[in-house]
């Protein structure tokens, strides 16, 4: 069994629940009640992507992403 790790954004919806995704596996989202569920539901994709894509024998994506905040001034 290979371990993979990847980055998630989580993101507070105006209308209550979060939405996450991940940047390296794209179209990779999922949304949930809590954020914990959120948490949950997002593993649960990535693990999905990630079988799916080794069902059709393709490669799996290391990450390499950089966070970094930027400043800006108005």
């Amino acid at each position: 069994m290979d371990l993979y790790r990847y980055t998630v954004i989580i993101e507070h919806e105006d209308d209550g629940g979060y939405h996450a995704f991940c940047p390296t596996l794209k179209g990779c989202h999922t949304q949930g009640n809590s954020l914990e569920e959120t948490l949950t539901n997002i593993q649960e994709a990535i693990e999905a992507y990630l079988e799916s894509m080794k069902a059709r024998n393709e490669t799996i994506p290391k990450e390499d992403i950089l966070i970094k905040p930027v400043e800006v001034a108005i």
